[in-house]
């Protein structure tokens, strides 16, 4: 009996058949591409395609040979590109950030030669800060000279520095019979003398030391006025005594950037119109010899400044003319009635500020600021001048003008106390709450502020070594600076490693903390990150800049700020940036245009912080050896 096919069986045998067609249909079409496509291949070029291969040829394409490998270059210009609204590109692009003139390699902005020339020279105002205008700016990254060399470690450095550093002779011939520096091959050599000490420095600081107490603590900050090449503050370093040098920018050729290769703290700057760059009470010791300051004059404005910044119980010691005139006065080449004059003014002035000479034995004159002013307003009946200052705060000091008044200390009750209060002996003074944090005279900064803050540091200090292990290899870096020092934590945490720090504390800062940074026994200055800083490029071997730029926000150019620092870093120097996420992409960007190795980190709270870090290690180039305005040669140190 037949069986009839079911209507599932009818459709079944109708799919298997549907999908023989197909299937012979898709290998059948297979098939016929890939012989057209060997037909192709084995035929010779159209016109069309031989026209298509023109086109490559013209643009930047290229035929490539067989057998040589895929070049991944780009080829490709952006400015060859037309894009809709290309501005909201702008961003996303690195900017590029040439090298400037080799004639540049030692530009200090602010204190330009040919800028200083167009100010007054009465009282070296023209030898002061003249910073260039914004539309003067430069956008370029300042050279190393050809041959420069990384600088010898400390304490090695404190004696050699490589001549192709700093390529000047001059003072080798000036100070010849003097021993500042000797030229010796291929650097110069520094002996430890001063046109004061033929003996050395050391010997020098050891007749000091049978004057007054250096030992033990008592002098922990000292400002050398007039610096040289600062073998005085070289010396002082070995018995932990922190010295700020600072003289005027090519007095002597190329002293300050002596010093600062020599890994001494040092700064150029002169006493002219402006306050120095310090808070009221910040030195134990201020130091001149034959700096040729003229401290009688202008009704001693000068001296006046010094007594500014020097702590109640300070001490200033003058060595040179007119000290010890009866001795010298016929090698000095003037008369003995000038300079008996030029000692009397000077008495007299120092009379006038209540202090007290302690001694003179050979060429050397000790004075000592009292420790308050009880006494002191009282004989204001008899020194009419200087006056007290009134309404100005001590500690103002950025483009502050000089004036002939006495900055008054802090008011005590009792003869026997220490205006301003007792600072510990060092190193107990590093980490003793400060007194200025004591009174409460800083708003929003307690003890306990203090407390937490040092131990912050303590910590943070091993993280950043964890990120950077040159950090932690002592005498690798020697220079270094904080860009927003706050209470000087960065720098405390660093103390037992073979470096010195200068702490800025900005102007624009909302509270002035410099003040404390003195007090903890260490040194520091004000300064604008919207203007150049005073001193020689390639100053510093480590940078460190927490939350500038969000300081800044608004202020001046990012990239400015940004090639200073470039101008002060020397090469292979390191720079952490710390700040807000987005604020160090922007960062980075700028610095890829520096061509600045760097890369992005954690805070060290954890990744959930939006506080990042920037490590970046400006590279090793020099200007070229010859054609002094091409492109720098990228080379190994």
């Amino acid at each position: 009996m037949a069986i009839s096919p079911t209507l599932s069986q009818l459709s079944f045998n109708l799919f298997k058949r549907m999908n023989l067609y197909y299937t012979v249909t898709v290998l059948g079409l297979c098939s016929l591409s890939y012989f057209l496509g060997s037909y192709q291949r084995a035929a010779p070029a159209t016109a069309a395609v031989r026209a298509a291969s023109s086109l490559f040829r013209k643009g930047t394409c290229t035929t490539m040979p067989a057998g040589s490998s895929l070049d991944f270059k780009a080829h490709h210009r952006a400015e060859d590109l037309v894009l809709p609204n290309a501005s909201i590109f702008t961003e996303a692009r690195v900017k590029h950030f040439p090298p400037c003139d080799i004639k540049l390699s030692e530009y200090t902005p602010c204190e330009d030669v040919e800028r200083s020339l167009k100010f007054p020279r009465d009282r070296l105002i023209y030898r002061e800060r003249h910073c260039p205008e914004k539309h003067e700016l430069i956008k370029c990254r300042v050279p190393a000279p050809y041959g420069y060399t990384t600088p010898f470690r400390w304490p090695a450095s404190r004696d050699m520095v490589w001549y192709a550093n700093v390529p000047h002779k001059w003072l080798t011939v000036e100070k010849a019979g003097q021993n500042w520096v000797r030229f010796e091959g291929d650097r110069f050599t520094f002996p430890g003398g001063g046109t004061m000490f033929p003996d050395g420095a050391d010997a020098y600081i050891d007749e000091i030391a049978r004057l007054i107490e250096v030992k033990g603590g008592a002098v922990r900050t000292a400002i050398d006025t007039g610096c040289g090449v600062a073998s005085f503050g070289a010396y002082l370093l070995s018995r932990d005594i922190l010295t700020v040098s600072f003289a005027p920018k090519d007095t002597h050729e190329a002293q300050v950037q002596f010093a600062l290769e020599r890994g001494v703290p040092a700064l150029i700057g002169v006493l002219a119109s402006n306050r120095l760059p310090y808070p009221s009470r910040a030195f134990d010791l201020a130091h001149c010899s034959r700096c040729l300051i003229p401290w009688g004059q202008f009704d001693g404005l000068y001296l006046i400044e010094v007594d500014r910044i020097l702590r109640p119980g300070g001490y200033w010691i003058l060595s040179g003319p007119p000290i010890n005139w009866q001795r010298h006065w016929k090698g000095w080449g003037r008369t003995a009635e000038e300079l008996n004059s030029e000692q009397s003014a000077i008495e007299a002035v120092a009379k006038s500020l209540c202090w007290k000479k302690l001694n003179q034995k050979g060429d050397l004159a000790v004075w000592q600021k009292p420790t308050n002013h009880i006494h002191c307003n009282k004989n204001r009946r008899v020194f009419k001048k200087p006056s007290f200052c009134k309404a100005q705060d001590p500690d103002l000091s950025w483009y502050t003008k000089m004036e002939a008044c006495l900055t008054p200390l802090p008011e005590v009750s009792d003869i026997t106390e220490i205006a301003g209060g007792q600072l510990a002996r060092w190193p107990e003074r590093l980490t003793v709450v400060p007194p200025r944090i004591a009174s409460g005279s800083l708003e929003g900064v307690t003890a306990e502020v203090f407390r937490k803050d040092t131990e912050t540091w303590k910590k943070r200090m091993s993280y950043y070594k964890s990120l950077n292990n040159e950090l932690a290899q002592p005498g690798r870096y020697r220079n270094f600076l904080d860009m927003n020092a706050y209470l000087g934590g960065f720098a405390s945490a660093l103390v037992d490693d073979p470096v010195w720090v200068m702490n800025v504390v900005p102007v624009e800062a909302k509270v002035n903390t410099l003040g404390v940074v003195y007090e903890r026994g260490l040194i520091g200055m004000y300064q604008s990150w919207c203007e150049a800083m005073s001193t020689y490029p390639r100053t510093y071997d480590f940078i460190h800049a927490d939350s500038v730029f969000t300081l800044y926000e608004g202020r001046c150019e990012m990239e400015d700020i940004l090639l200073e620092m470039d101008r002060i870093l020397r090469p292979e120097g390191c720079v952490i940036f710390v700040d807000d996420v987005d604020v160090l992409v922007r960062v980075k960007k700028n610095t890829d245009g520096m061509q600045w190795d760097s890369r992005l980190f954690d805070h060290e709270n954890g990744p959930h912080h939006r506080l990042k870090l920037l490590v970046a290690v400006k590279q090793y180039w020099t200007a070229p050896s010859s054609s002094p305005s091409s492109s720098p040669s990228q080379s190994d140190s």
